[in-house]
């Protein structure tokens, strides 16, 4: 299983006080060098965190892969185009939310996510539609013809009982080996820790895991580096 790492809180805390420090581009980097398989960034409408430059420089920087993370709307869409991220991974997004608050509904808006997966086809940038784990959302997923999918893992880390966290575990597992019978890219991301990534880390058809604001915030006491090599390590099963 690979890791990739979402530095959008890098930007969050350079955002809070103005300037150019701390910088994602240097972070995004760091994580390069200590063992990240790619970057992960989120271009909100709101550019809460990340902002256009960042996006500009992390494609001009970046030796590996940039998944660039984004609402379809026309004109984050044309921003992708113009970038050419390694790949475009599709989240709802909502003003109010702290963070991303649950997957895309692709049964409902598959006419309209089918005819923007195919425009960034033909710009040949692969996508990711970040799903909840359900097996409607996962067929959607392929009958629209993206190339893979991220598995939202939101309710599995904010659960609070040992028996709901099995049941949550269990709904990811089914739905990543859906996926893949599906021929999908499988990736799981958001809420991963360094306390629940071992269980995430033992189903074999999870590909990716994405994983952001535990890594900085251990970065703060160790540095970004060892919290990336402890991160892999965990999931390596190490």
């Amino acid at each position: 299983m690979r890791v990739a790492i979402n530095i959008d809180h890098i930007a969050t805390l350079r955002n809070a006080r103005g300037g150019n420090d701390p910088d994602p581009v240097r972070g995004a980097l760091l994580c390069e060098k200590a063992g990240a398989v790619g970057i992960v960034c989120h271009l909100r409408e709101d550019r809460r965190h990340i902002k256009d430059d960042d996006v500009q420089r992390l494609r001009s920087a970046l030796k590996k892969k940039l998944d660039l993370e984004m609402a379809a709307t026309e004109e984050i869409i044309g921003i992708a185009i113009t970038t050419k991220p390694d790949l475009v991974t599709l989240v709802p997004e909502k003003r109010l939310e702290l963070t991303t608050e649950g997957g895309l509904d692709v049964v409902d808006q598959k006419k309209y996510l089918g005819a923007v997966v195919k425009q960034f086809k033909q710009k040949n940038i692969p996508v990711s539609l970040f799903i909840d784990p359900t097996e409607a959302q996962v067929r959607a997923s392929a009958d629209i013809g993206t190339e893979m999918i991220e598995i939202h893992t939101g309710e599995y880390a904010d659960a609070t009982t040992e028996s709901d966290r099995r049941e949550q575990f269990q709904r990811i597992q089914e739905a990543a080996r859906y996926g893949k019978s599906l021929n999908l890219g499988v990736n799981a991301g958001h809420g991963i820790d360094y306390e629940n990534v071992a269980a995430i880390a033992t189903i074999r058809e999870i590909d990716e895991v994405s994983i952001g604001h535990a890594i900085i915030v251990r970065a703060l006491f160790v540095g970004i580096e060892q919290a990336v090599r402890e991160m892999i390590q965990l999931v390596d099963g190490k």
